[in-house]
């Protein structure tokens, strides 16, 4: 049953002057419909796609990171088999062969039993959002983030920490922090130089970002200061990821002119608590931290 038979020549007028591009598929994924917009936005005219299957890779739809949804990853396959309404950015291929960003929303069609006979996909010229979101993209990172280590700066983790206590005190989210300083930095400067100071920042950045998940926030404070917050963690998770990235740096090399030179790290670790601001938590974790210094530096306390 083609997905086009439910149209009556007024929506069908209707839909082939949208803006918009909007094709029809059935549950094989074969074109059924394809409508003007589709045709400028493509290029591709109607008798070129239609009872043609999108999955013959016609628009080659791929994503920001190169993934081609057409091969695998398709929302319009996706919502065939569960239903689900989705909305994706992609890029397709023109006719021309350049590409366009577009922005692509799925849903399924039914008939009157309620069963899946279809999908329809519409799709938008995204070019707009696009750049704009690449501007945010930029400023975001001019505004909240180092220039040397790529981490976020002391004043997007301050916007998060502030967000994090937040869904603390109305939801009990609980979150840690810890906090970082790279032993005898300043003797590593005085003796090498700032080059190669720059050089073990950014590899204890690695190592820091590297342990602790996408979803958490590692940010340089300062210097050679750093603090992760961590979501969703008690005290004995805390002390893990702290001591499993104090005993990455402390097992990293860096050769500087011939010579292999070792790296540690102090950290202090704290879970927030319900009498917590933003000052207090930071604080407490600062403390926490020279007390692994007093204790003879490259360790993990806390508190």
């Amino acid at each position: 049953m083609k997905t086009t038979s439910n149209i009556n020549q007024f929506h069908k007028s209707l839909i082939d002057n949208l803006y918009d591009g909007v094709y029809f598929v059935d549950t094989k994924r074969l074109i059924t419909y394809w409508n003007k917009g589709a045709e400028r936005i493509t290029g591709y005219p109607a008798e070129a796609v239609v009872n043609q299957f999108c999955h013959s890779n016609i628009l080659d739809h791929v994503s920001e990171t190169g993934q081609h949804y057409c091969v695998e990853g398709c929302p319009l396959l996706a919502t065939l088999q569960d239903g689900e309404p989705r909305e994706t950015e992609v890029h397709l291929r023109h006719a021309d062969g350049h590409r366009v960003p577009v922005l692509v929303r799925t849903t399924p069609i039914y008939d009157d039993k309620n069963k899946i006979i279809g999908a329809v996909e519409v799709f938008s010229n995204n070019h707009s959002l696009f750049k704009m979101k690449r501007r945010v993209d930029e400023l975001e990172k001019a505004v909240f983030r180092d220039t040397l280590t790529g981490l976020g700066n002391r004043k997007f983790l301050e916007m998060k920490i502030s967000s994090a206590l937040l869904e603390y005190h109305q939801h009990q989210m609980p979150f840690g922090l810890i906090f970082l300083d790279i032993d005898h930095f300043k003797e590593i400067n005085d003796t090498y130089g700032h080059q190669e100071g720059d050089h073990i920042l950014r590899n204890t950045t690695k190592v820091f970002s590297e342990y602790v998940r996408e979803t958490d926030v590692a940010s340089r404070w300062g210097g050679e200061e750093f603090i992760a917050l961590l979501y969703n963690v008690n005290q004995k998770n805390l002390f893990r990821v702290a001591e499993k990235i104090r005993t990455m740096i402390g097992s990293s090399v860096i050769t500087i002119d011939g010579e292999k030179v070792s790296v540690t790290a102090s950290l202090g670790a704290t879970i927030a608590n319900r009498n917590d601001t933003m000052e207090t938590i930071i604080e407490r974790a600062d403390q926490l931290m020279y007390q692994s210094k007093q204790n003879g530096r490259n360790r993990v306390t806390v508190g």
